[in-house]
Formats: C-alpha cells, sequence, structure tokens
C-alpha cells in the first residue's frame, strides 16, 4: 500500500513505509541566482564538429559562491557547461569552444550553464537548445525534460547528499499543472516546482533514478526522450 506524505511546500513524496525513513528529497537552497547569465550558440563548425557558444554575465572556470554549509560533489575546475547530445549524459566544458563527436542523422544538442557543484543556471536565456545533422527532426518546441544530476560514482562524503536537477524546455511545473515524478528505487516523489533538490538517505550500491514529465492529469506526456532513466553508484 502506498503511503502519501507532504515533505515541502512544492513536493509531495509517496513511497513504501520502508522506505520513507530511508529516501528524502528536499529543495536546495543558497545558491546564486544568476538572474542575467546568458548562453548564445555563435556558430557550428561542421568540418571538425566543434560548436562556438559566448557567455555573458557568468564566469567558467571560477568556483561558485554558495551559502550552504554541507558538502555536495563539486568540479575543481569550477563553473562550466554542460553539453548534452539525444538525452544522454552531460558533458562538462570549461570553455566556450566545444568539440564533439555527432552521430550520423539528426543530433538534438541540449547545452546549459553549469554551477561548479553542477546545479544549472534555469534563468530563460541559459541555454541552448537546437538540432544538428542530416535526417528525420524532431518538433523542438514541444516540452521537453532532460536528466543532468546525480551522474556517475560517488564515494565518501559525496554519497550522503547527492543533487539532483534537471532542465525543463518550453515548459513550467506547478501544483495545477505539468509536474515531474522522480522514482529513486522504490521510492517515488512528485515535483511542482522546477528547483534543485538534495537527495539522502541512499544505500551503497547501484541505484535507479527515473524522470517522468507529468501533465496536469498525471499522465506521461509524449514527447521525445520522456522518461529519462538513469543508474548511479554509491561506494
Amino acid at each position: 500500500m502506498k503511503k502519501y506524505i507532504l515533505i515541502t511546500f512544492v513536493l509531495i513524496a509517496f513511497a513504501s513505509c520502508d522506505n520513507v525513513k530511508k529516501i528524502s528529497l528536499t529543495k536546495l537552497q543558497g545558491s546564486p541566482d544568476y538572474d542575467e547569465a546568458k548562453l548564445t550558440l555563435n556558430g557550428f563548425d561542421e568540418s571538425n564538429s566543434e560548436f562556438n557558444f559566448e557567455v555573458d554575465n557568468y564566469e567558467l572556470g571560477i568556483q561558485t559562491d554558495t551559502e550552504f554549509k554541507f558538502k555536495l560533489a563539486n568540479s575543481a575546475k569550477g563553473q562550466h557547461i554542460h553539453f548534452i547530445e539525444n538525452n544522454g549524459p552531460y558533458s562538462a566544458y570549461y570553455s566556450k569552444n566545444i568539440k564533439s563527436n555527432l552521430k550520423d542523422g539528426n543530433n538534438v544538442i541540449l547545452a546549459f550553464l553549469s554551477r561548479s557543484h553542477h546545479e544549472s543556471v534555469k534563468n530563460p536565456n541559459a541555454y541552448v537548445f537546437t538540432q544538428i545533422g542530416e535526417g528525420e527532426k524532431i518538433d523542438i518546441e514541444k516540452q521537453y525534460l532532460f536528466y543532468s544530476r546525480p551522474k556517475g560514482t560517488y564515494t565518501g562524503e559525496d554519497t550522503e547528499k547527492l543533487l539532483l536537477d534537471f532542465y525543463l524546455v518550453n515548459t513550467s511545473l506547478s501544483s495545477d499543472g505539468n509536474k515531474v515524478k522522480v522514482t529513486i528505487q522504490d521510492s517515488e516523489f512528485l515535483i511542482y516546482e522546477w528547483a534543485p533538490y538534495i537527495i539522502e538517505g541512499l544505500p551503497k550500491g547501484e541505484i535507479t533514478i527515473k524522470l517522468e514529465l507529468l501533465n496536469s492529469t498525471g499522465r506521461l506526456i509524449e514527447t521525445p526522450f520522456n522518461p529519462s532513466v538513469r543508474k548511479i553508484t554509491l561506494k
């Protein structure tokens, strides 16, 4: 039997009684907003698959100054760009020129500014969403959800608090509109606010995380890359 529990004013979790005490999801606060940050695609060199971006009001390669006191997995190289091809795992880049190994056919590209602890910048100008290559195009005006964090393998203190972060394109979340369903192992959460979240209480080993963009009636929105499923490892 499912048990419904209010976690925060924007977040509802429903999970088995065994998992409620183990896995929790709470909104992360204390990061600078970077409301004026901007990412622009200046051009793409097809001969060597190089993307040339412009970054305004945001500095790559520095550490993000945060107010939270706990530790999150963080890049020693500083702030960067998360670069995603076809909703695969992101690659982090610390300069404005990005070389990519594009596959044959059409490639859907999402790039967005990221803080040093891998939290995305969510203002309307902080991302680029496009498609490049031959082949059947998708409708990039549809509503999209892209998975970002957590990613990879976590060890030591980094296993205690993990950043959950995703990127929305052409949509928003609200209590009476679209929402994101997060499934972490057997625990399920509904998110009504586009924000970063902290996962706590994860067991060691392989963890499966699934993200689904749902409409106001709770049905899966039929759009490419929805849902997204990732596996991470805690040691």
